[in-house]
């Protein structure tokens, strides 16, 4: 069992290096006042149904770990949308031609990529005041992903991601 937490602690260290979270808010917003959320009916994420869930689930366990409740009247409505990408790998090698003689010089070079384009995915997070300032808060993820991970891999990397985006929600100077 100890080895299991370890390669569990393991696994989401890990995905979470590669996690990369940009927040923005309404400064004008009092984040006080937000006590329960809702999803909007008609969420697109483009995610498969079971992805949806997973990302559902993990986004209602880290809302409510930090006192926010699920409500058919909710405070503030939550919008997720997703894109997928392909990531250009950053490794080149150089290939030069040149020559001298002279007093004359010259070369060309030219930098080929080397290694795979690793898959990416955007995850866009949108918390939306309905009756007040209309969007507060947004929250957008950049990771690496894998289409083809186990379900138990996709599940911890959306907890990995949910955990990530949440570190700004709410912002430190409203709390």
């Amino acid at each position: 069992m100890r080895i299991l937490y370890s390669l569990l602690v393991c696994v989401l260290l890990t995905s979470c290096a590669s996690i990369r979270v940009n927040y923005d808010y309404e400064t004008t917003a009092d984040f006080t006042t937000y006590k329960t959320y809702n999803y909007y009916s008609n969420v697109n994420t483009g995610l498969s149904e079971l992805d949806n869930k997973r990302l559902f689930l993990a986004l209602d366990e880290g809302l409510q770990a930090r006192g926010y409740q699920l409500s058919d009247m909710p405070d503030f409505f939550i919008d997720i949308k997703t894109a997928e990408f392909q990531q250009q790998s950053g490794n080149t090698v150089g290939m030069g031609v040149g020559g001298t003689g002279r007093n004359v010089g010259g070369g060309i070079s030219i930098g080929l990529p080397v290694g795979q384009t690793k898959m990416g995915r955007e995850i866009v997070f949108e918390f939306v005041d309905e009756n007040g300032i209309g969007l507060f808060w947004q929250a957008i993820s950049e990771s690496n992903y894998n289409p083809n991970a186990s379900p138990e891999k996709r599940e911890a990397q959306f907890k990995a991601i949910v955990s990530k985006v949440l570190e700004g929600f709410p912002p430190d100077n409203t709390k």
